[in-house]
């Protein structure tokens, strides 16, 4: 048995498994971009490999997402490492915005901070070593896995539009009988709102990864003083959904009320109803639509990603707990109002997203049996959503008044037992070491 009194040796117990399931956990990344890269290729689109290598000299399509990347990567560095960083990215796009002047192509700014990121990179493998070099590298993975997510997305939604030709939609709209139409409802809130509502909420929406970095970089404010990450922070949430969330989509395929009960669906709408008129109950069953629109319903992840912000704004600052707060409504409110989403997707995406967020806080403390036990609950009551809207949503509709308080009830129980959890947790320490950081001597960027 190993002894506590032993720094060393219980360090370097500690730090072995998670080596392995790091390395696992890069393996099968990497493996997954590259079939994401092959199946968009199938259907003569790049993949996200090659579309993130294209950005480094073409116009990027989010300059904001690489600028956001490099704020990530930039905790690890020193205040004056990270004045030069941020000036050589704006420089390099300054030129980048002449020459596209100049020859009159598309303008668009982030190459800067690609490229800073991607130099940070050769700086790490070549002139660091031990620690400095871990910490520098992990910077970078962070803005790098930042942007790949946003691309992967992409080719994900390609993926979805192209391999399922039949949507939900007719089953998850009759299943939200049972919760009172949300999306009509807010739908007709936010046109009496006029312009201007509209336009707050788009931009939250929109923006929803700007309101992620700003939390985060809260979160990771520490390391580079501490030289070292902490154990759990927002982005691990933000990756894992992405990664996990588009793979019901494929299994539970859905465009929206907008889409399939509204103006903007064209002659694949059901009919123009949305949001005026709330579907009529009837027999559901899977309608064609075209090859072009994703199938991102079920379940909506900007909900999902805003609550993720919500909840890691709890222990952030007051001005951050309104800020989180605010943008989970405004998000909610978005999502609902622009007719994305039914009520029902909101309610998955609440439960995917704290199922997720437990299940890694679970793994940090060691396996914790308590977190463990409600991530399988949690994904147990996902599962059991997703089934009763495709396969009782009559039954739903019809019995409303009982369906509808126990979708919710459903929904509460796991933020119940996530809020006492965590709780429980926040007043014990964790059974797994938290090695001691040494302090080094932090070298200069260049």
């Amino acid at each position: 048995m190993l002894s506590r009194t032993d720094g060393n040796t219980t360090t370097s117990a500690w730090r072995r498994p998670r080596v392995v399931l790091w390395t696992a956990a890069s393996v099968v990344t990497l493996a997954f971009l590259i079939a994401l890269e092959i199946a968009a290729r199938r259907y003569g689109e790049p993949g996200p490999v090659t579309a993130q290598a294209q950005e480094v000299i073409f116009a990027p399509k989010s300059g904001t997402v690489l600028y956001a990347g490099m704020a990530l990567m930039m905790v690890v560095l020193t205040w004056r490492q990270r004045f030069i960083a941020l000036g050589a990215a704006v420089g390099i796009d300054l030129v980048f915005w002449l020459v596209r002047w100049a020859v009159d192509a598309k303008m668009m700014y982030g190459n800067g901070a690609l490229w800073v990121t991607l130099a940070c990179a050769v700086i790490a493998l070549t002139r660091r070593t031990g620690r400095e070099r871990r910490l520098l590298l992990g910077g970078v993975g962070l803005a790098l896995l930042l942007v790949a997510g946003r691309k992967t997305g992409y080719t994900w939604l390609l993926i979805t539009s192209k391999t399922r030709p039949m949507v939900l939609d007719q089953y998850v709209a009759t299943a939200d009988h049972a919760l009172g139409n949300p999306s009509w409802l807010v739908g007709r809130i936010v046109e009496a709102t006029g312009t201007v509502g509209a336009h707050v909420l788009e931009f939250v929406y929109i923006q929803l990864a700007v309101a992620a970095v700003a939390v985060a970089l809260y979160q990771l404010r520490h390391v580079a003083a501490e030289r070292r990450f902490p154990r759990h922070h927002l982005v691990r949430t933000f990756l894992v959904i992405g990664l996990l969330g588009p793979g019901i989509y494929m299994i539970f395929p859905v465009v929206g009320p907008i889409l399939a009960y509204g103006a903007d669906g064209g002659h694949w709408a059901v009919a123009d109803l949305w949001p005026n008129t709330p579907p009529p109950l009837g027999t559901p069953q899977p309608m064609p639509f075209d090859e072009i629109t994703p199938r991102n319903c079920m379940p909506s992840l900007h909900t999902a990603w805003a609550t993720a912000i919500f909840v890691h704004s709890r222990k952030g600052p007051r001005a951050l707990r309104y800020a989180g707060t605010f943008w989970l409504i405004a998000t909610l409110g978005a999502t609902l109002g622009f007719g994305y989403h039914y009520g029902a997707d909101i309610v998955a995406g609440v439960v995917f997203t704290l199922t997720i967020e437990i299940g890694l806080r679970s793994l940090d403390r060691g396996w914790d049996r308590r977190g463990l036990r409600l991530a399988g609950y949690g994904t147990a009551v996902f599962a059991a959503l997703l089934a009763s809207y495709r396969y009782l949503p009559m039954t739903m509709a019809e019995h409303r008044w009982l369906f509808g308080p126990l979708i919710i009830l459903a929904m509460a129980s796991v933020i119940y037992g996530y809020v006492r959890t965590t709780r429980i947790w926040d007043r014990t320490p964790t059974s797994a070491p938290v090695p001691q950081p040494r302090r080094e001597a932090q070298p200069e960027l260049v």
